[in-house]
């Protein structure tokens, strides 16, 4: 199979009054990589659901091989090669690897010869730079290993053109390189086309031989890499020059422990052991941060620590156990950032004012006696929106529909606004444009040095190197490496947390 080039012309989709493409014109050369970079809502999504037939395009074409191209379905792009590898996985988790590549092929025979079938996909496998085990069910892959899988599937169905949506979220850095190294590889000589979205500007300027920035639906700059810098991607990106912030000089750690935590086991949605014996220490002035692959326990550890989620082991915050009670929260100050906060953190068809009371709404001066006073309730909501910038259309507004990044403002405003001792941050940027990731790490490191201890876990390791004090590592739900950030080494930090240490 030879690698396909890829044109559009003119693509406009309208959902209602919202433009969500406007007039895009794209071109993907043959045998190359192209990336597709833009902020949250900018309109990649929605181009690559058209493209694989999802959704049709009201108006514009698509040209495959310079050809005109009729997308309608996702069979039609499964006829002219055109795969994709989403950002969640969608391979069956009960079925083994080869019984899901098999299964995805478009027609099935009434029997299937599994003998002949097994050695035709050992010899796929050996075509492969890395190891995914055939005849083990993808319930029991690493989160990595279901990313190549994914990547396998795609390839034995024979794609001529694959999209690739965030492929290394999950990733070791070693096993993001293998990832976009072997498609770099494939499109080297002419097997593949493929279009990278990444908000990871050095998997851009490595990987990718031309670039199209959207923003707003529109196509705003388009070119070879090698003659774009980082700045002037972000500056397309955000419409603007992108503001260079100085983080606060790091003030000393002080020797105080503010959060310990002692031997803590809990279970998972399953009833299977997710965290196995964790013990830290964070100290006052410090941020911890908590590297690892999705999927090795952090989601169970934050619940189990802010006590939504059974759990065994001491914690204690101040020198006092800690159960994760709305009364130990509010006295000893512990507060939270967790991802997807319109999830996880508010009440969605609830206003933003009564979101943002959602700490204090028995306490004064929101509560009086046993009433809520409205008229305090709006004044704290509205002291938070011109402090935090929230934008909205009114502080009785329903939490959706703001945006992500302007939730994120509201929670920030609601627990950073109190005596923080000890904050919880989970993949708080997961999502976030430019400004509004710029804010949320300046709110963190701040709370740090206004004398919190933060625990920050996050998948993005940039994010802990220019944050954290200290890393430790977390696989299968073990803490299993720490380190310094200052002598911190970004392989081998990936080297444990792929559990290869």
């Amino acid at each position: 199979m030879n690698a396909i080039s890829l044109d559009l012309v003119d693509m406009t989709k309208r959902f209602g009054a919202l433009t969500a493409l406007d007039g895009v014109c794209l071109s993907v050369r043959a045998g190359s990589v192209h990336a597709l970079l833009g902020e949250n809502g900018a309109g990649k999504s929605t181009l690559v659901k058209c493209l694989v037939g999802f959704y049709q395009p009201d108006e514009g074409s698509i040209l495959v091989d310079g050809r005109g191209a009729n997308i309608v379905t996702p069979k039609d792009a499964d006829a002219l090669g055109i795969g994709m590898v989403y950002q969640h996985f969608t391979l069956v988790p009960s079925m083994t690897v080869a019984e899901n590549l098999v299964v995805s092929e478009a027609r099935l025979p009434g029997l299937i010869d599994w003998h002949s079938t097994s050695e035709r996909l050992q010899a796929l496998m050996k075509t492969m730079p890395f190891h995914v085990p055939l005849n083990v069910r993808v319930s029991q892959l690493s989160a990595g290993e279901k990313q190549k899988a994914e990547l396998i599937k795609q390839l034995y169905l024979g794609r001529r053109l694959l999209i690739l949506d965030e492929p290394t979220s999950v990733l070791t850095p070693d096993e993001a390189k293998e990832v976009l190294g072997f498609v770099r590889q494939l499109t080297g000589t002419g097997e593949l086309s493929a279009i990278l979205i990444t908000h990871k500007f050095e998997e851009v300027t490595r990987y990718a031989d031309d670039a199209t920035i959207l923003r707003k639906g529109r196509a705003v700059h388009t070119g070879r890499v090698a003659e774009m810098t980082t700045a002037e991607m972000a500056e397309a990106m955000i419409g603007h020059a992108l503001e260079k912030k100085s983080v606060k000089a790091r003030v000393p750690i002080h020797s105080e422990t503010l959060l310990s935590i002692q031997g803590l086991s809990a279970l998972g949605d399953i009833g299977l052991p997710a965290v196995k014996d964790v013990s830290l220490d964070v100290g006052r002035c410090e941020i911890v941060g908590v590297a690892g692959v999705s999927g090795n326990g952090q989601k169970e550890l934050v619940e189990a620590l802010m006590g939504q989620r059974d759990r065994s082991g001491v914690v204690k915050v101040c020198g006092r156990a800690f159960r994760g009670t709305r009364k130990e929260i509010a006295d000893l100050g512990v507060y939270g950032l967790p991802q997807e906060p319109l999830r996880n953190a508010c009440v969605p068809r609830m206003s933003l004012q009564e979101n943002m009371a959602l700490r204090n709404f028995d306490r004064p001066p929101v509560a009086v006696g046993q009433f809520i006073s409205s008229k305090a309730m709006a004044k704290q909501a509205l002291n938070f929106v011109q402090q935090f910038r929230v934008k909205t259309t009114g502080l009785d507004a329903e939490m959706t529909t703001l945006s992500g990044g302007n939730v994120q403002r509201a929670v920030l405003a609601r627990e950073l606004t109190n005596e923080v001792q000890v904050l919880i941050a989970s993949n708080p940027t997961f999502g976030l444009d430019f400004k509004a990731c710029d804010e949320t790490r300046e709110r963190i490191v701040n709370a740090r040095n206004n004398g919190a201890a933060v625990l920050l876990l996050s998948e993005d390791l940039d994010e802990l190197f220019d944050l954290a004090d200290r890393i430790v590592v977390i696989s299968e739900g073990r803490l299993v490496y720490e380190v310094d950030v200052a002598t911190a080494d970004k392989q081998t930090i990936g080297r444990h947390m792929a559990g290869a240490a």
